[in-house]
């Protein structure tokens, strides 16, 4: 029996692995990873690892020990090259690794800018890996200059970090409003004034133009003819699903890896789950980038392997921490029509999507309460008037009663 190998070591992998092991599957299980890392959390890297807050240890999601005291081979530091379908193999440098089962927990890909416009320069970062931000953090000295481009929760995430440390922010969006494709308008002006009640230098509807500098930044010219003087920079304009090893291998792509409502891709020997797959949802092939769906596939995929049969049924909840505030996220938005805003104590807020009538998403600034009210209710297939969401007297739990 070849067993299970996972391509992967991030959170779906861990996810998938502690899951077949607790359920009682009793084969061999693989896990490679081309970090030379066990598996570990990624959302703090641009918060409490990059500011010193966090040691490395305490991004691990199990111990090291944990892998060898369950029988999981984890393999890190190690590229897999090629999938053979027909022998189902993995090559990974001179080994061939045998399979029952394969999956696919590749994660995404950073979006990179290209070198003609200067992407390729000493001092242009992103914020995907350890790796990304151990280099990245000597940059990180008070009273350097750093561009940031791209206002999404990354981007912003990043500005938040490099204000706390003293440094000169300016980050730059070309999209008409920072989070456009993801948050309300009501979600990005909460979020613009935070910044720039902060001392970041906002600008929206602005581009950039090119990354100056002959071997290393030293400047930026944004679409608008402005020049900055820039010590480095950041880039933050989404990612990309890491789905290239899967296509070559010939299993069906659609918006990242194909897969059923189970998890299984074209291959009935392969699997995918997490930021790399894409499962059905209303005659589309959707996909989450969240610890949240990494998490659901990774276990969702694990109990099918062993025989469950079970369907997936997303539960979106995502988080993203700046400054002092914490953003808490469930369902998703697209489709909404109307927000309602909900004040809550001691500055907290949340804003309550509809479409129609029916509740389909929120997102809470420093409000627990309605976080945790809202996303039940979701869940539930719920909805409460507009009305009763608006009204302060509103108890948000007796919601859940009726």
């Amino acid at each position: 029996m070849a067993g299970v190998v996972v391509v992967g070591a991030g959170q779906a992998a861990a996810s998938l692995v502690a899951r077949l092991r607790s359920k009682g599957y009793e084969g061999s299980v693989t896990v490679i990873g081309e970090e030379p890392a066990p598996p570990y959390q990624r959302p703090p890297l641009s918060k409490a690892y990059l500011l010193g807050d966090m040691e490395l240890a305490r991004l691990y999601l199990r111990p090291e020990s944990y892998y060898s005291d369950q029988n999981i081979t984890l393999r890190t530091g190690l590229r897999v090259d090629s999938i053979d379908r027909g022998t189902n193999t993995v090559t990974a440098g001179a080994e061939q690794i045998a399979y029952d089962d394969l999956v696919f927990c590749t994660g995404s890909v950073p979006r990179r800018l290209p070198a003609a416009i200067g992407g390729a320069l000493d001092g242009v970062c992103e914020v995907r890996t350890l790796a990304d931000v151990d280099s990245m953090a000597p940059r990180f000295r008070e009273g350097a200059k750093v561009l940031i481009v791209g206002g999404g929760y990354i981007g912003l995430e990043a500005a938040a970090g490099a204000c706390k440390l003293g440094l000169h922010v300016t980050l730059v969006e070309a999209a008409d409003r920072i989070l456009q494709r993801v948050a309300s308008p009501e979600t990005s002006a909460y979020f613009r004034n935070l910044h720039k009640s902060h001392g970041v230098d906002l600008r929206e509807g602005v581009g950039l133009s090119r990354i100056l500098g002959e071997d290393k930044v030293t400047g930026a010219e944004l679409a608008d003819g402005t020049t900055l003087d820039v010590d480095f920079v950041i880039v933050g304009v989404g990612i990309l699903p890491a789905s290239d090893l899967a296509e070559a291998a010939g299993v069906e792509i659609d918006n990242g890896i194909k897969v059923d409502a189970q998890g299984r891709t074209s291959d009935p020997h392969i699997w995918a789950a997490g930021d790399c797959a894409s499962y059905p949802a209303n005659g589309v092939q959707a996909r989450l980038e969240s610890v949240g769906n990494a998490i659901d596939m990774g276990e969702l995929v694990a109990d099918n392997i062993m025989g469950a049969g079970r369907d997936y049924e997303a539960k979106p909840w995502f988080w993203s921490d700046q400054y002092d505030v914490k953003l808490q996220i469930a369902g998703l938005s697209t489709g909404y029509d109307r927000i309602i805003v909900r004040e809550g104590d001691n500055g907290a807020v949340s804003h309550w999507y509809y479409a129609g009538d029916t509740l389909i998403a929120l997102d809470a600034m420093n409000d627990s309460r309605a976080y945790m009210v809202g996303k039940r209710l979701i869940e539930a297939g719920k909805s409460p008037s507009p009305e009763a969401i608006a009204d302060p007297d509103t108890n948000l739990k007796v919601l859940l009663k009726a």
